[in-house]
């Protein structure tokens, strides 16, 4: 039973319908070529012997003209003598038989000149079965009647000796097809048990499954790279989900612990409305901040999902980096900062409030990390220029700067190096501005500016 169970599930399987089809399509075109040879054969033939009757007719009919009916009745006597000889008859008028060497041809068969098929015996084979000839009749001058026939019997075994051979090689290719059908179908049927193996591991809740490769490069090895690709995606994903929640719950909690706290002192020891009012300040100070985080993911995960692509368009990066600048430009002062501005016109595709929050979240870091001693002052530089086909906007500032090692990790959302976790803040700039980095099919990355950081961040820029 498990192998008839088997057989039927390979039967069902795509692979084996289409080489199924594909036998079937061979077999009729096999057979198509093996009846049209067999037909051609026989119409050959057929033609060469209606030409060698023609012949032969001309040629007794010359020699019934040259010396008359008993010079005909003697060169048919002599040709009925040989090995293998043709079917002669010559009849007069009246159908009275003169010269034959057969028997048993169907009445009338003389009456008309022309070709036709006949049945026949001949005289030593009395009794015997039937032999199919095709016989040319003549009508020779003073009435006599003149046949010349040939055996088809030679036609039929050539035709035979043509058709059988192939008739048995499509058999066996047709069987050694089903056969190769079925290993390959196998072959194919594993993989996709692999696959499906694998899958159901994956839906278990185990992610990080992956899809076997055989390494011939054929379109399962394509498939599976390309679900590997995918699966690993949704892994990442799926991390940063958990990563997030955890932040989340650890990160807003201080926040709505400090908010119900501020509430709950401001009800047991506020007395007089200054105490109120302070009261609710820090509670709408606290709330906001909050409100801040949560728009700072709901951005970010827009950004990563690519629902602003819909809005894109020719942005001048050059007019934004003025402008934010522009913005900043009186708290940095404040800070002790010069902030400077070198922007070479670029225009990338994009989404403008996005950019715009890009690059001022990188300028507020670097103002609120960047900040010199009391008495000192220290530069940020904006820069943005044209590289090839990319715009390239940097940000550097001359602040502590961030370990090589932490670079990576810096663009996670609630990441906060242990040397900021005293400063305000969320831990979200840098994740918003690789999230809109890739949203722009561009990329974000830092380095070392002795001292200090630069932030770069690389757009596909418009043609110039």
């Amino acid at each position: 039973m498990k192998v008839f169970a088997n057989l039927a599930r390979l039967v069902r399987t795509t692979a084996f319908k289409l080489l199924a089809a594909y036998l079937l399509v061979f077999a009729v075109f096999a057979v198509s070529v093996i009846a049209y040879t067999a037909w051609h054969t026989r119409q050959l033939i057929q033609v060469q012997v209606a030409d060698d009757l023609e012949r032969e007719i001309r040629f007794l009919s010359d020699q019934y003209r040259i010396g008359g009916i008993q010079r005909l009745v003697y060169v048919i006597d002599r040709r009925t003598r040989r090995p293998g000889s043709s079917i002669y008859m010559l009849a007069n008028f009246q159908g009275e038989v003169i010269a034959t060497n057969v028997s048993d041809l169907p009445l009338g068969l003389l009456d008309q000149p022309g070709t036709r098929f006949t049945t026949y015996n001949r005289p030593e084979e009395s009794g015997s079965k039937s032999h199919v000839a095709f016989v040319e009749v003549d009508i020779l001058p003073g009435g006599y009647r003149l046949l010349v026939g040939r055996d088809i019997e030679e036609r039929d075994t050539l035709r035979a000796l043509v058709t059988r051979p192939a008739q048995w090689a499509v058999l066996l290719i047709v069987g050694l097809g089903v056969a190769g059908g079925v290993f390959v179908t196998r072959r194919v049927l594993k993989r996709i048990d692999a696959m499906t193996a694998t899958s159901e591991t994956i839906m278990a809740g185990d992610l990080s499954g992956r899809l076997a490769l055989a390494g011939t490069g054929d379109e399962f090895d394509r498939l599976a790279h390309s679900l590997n690709a995918m699966l690993e995606r949704i892994e990442t994903l799926m991390q940063g989900l958990k990563d997030v929640s955890d932040n989340i719950a650890h990160d807003l909690k201080t926040p709505l612990t400090r908010l119900r706290n501020r509430a709950e002192e401001a009800l047991r020891t506020a007395d007089g409305e200054a105490q109120w009012r302070r009261a609710l300040e820090d509670t709408i100070e606290e709330s906001d901040g909050l409100i801040r985080t949560f728009d700072a993911l709901l951005m970010i995960a827009r950004a990563e999902a690519g629902q602003a692509r819909a809005s894109m368009s020719d942005v001048d990066l050059a007019a934004i980096a003025e402008n934010v600048s522009e913005l900043y430009e009186p708290l940095a002062d404040e800070k002790g900062l010069d902030l400077e501005v070198a922007a070479a016109p670029v225009v990338v595709h994009g989404v403008r409030e996005l950019l715009a929050q890009a690059l001022s979240n990188l300028v507020d870091n670097a103002i609120k990390y960047a900040a010199p001693q009391e008495g000192e002052r220290r530069r940020i530089a904006v820069s943005l220029e044209r590289d090839g086909s990319e715009a390239v906007l940097r940000v550097a500032d001359q602040g502590p700067g961030i370990p090589t090692s932490e670079h990576g990790r810096v663009v996670e959302r609630f990441v906060r190096l242990e040397a900021s976790r005293t400063r305000p803040g969320s831990g979200l700039g840098l994740s918003l501005v690789a999230a809109v980095a890739h949203l722009h099919g561009g990329s974000l990355a830092f380095s070392d500016n002795d001292p200090g950081l630069v932030a770069t961040l690389r757009l596909p820029a418009k043609p110039a």
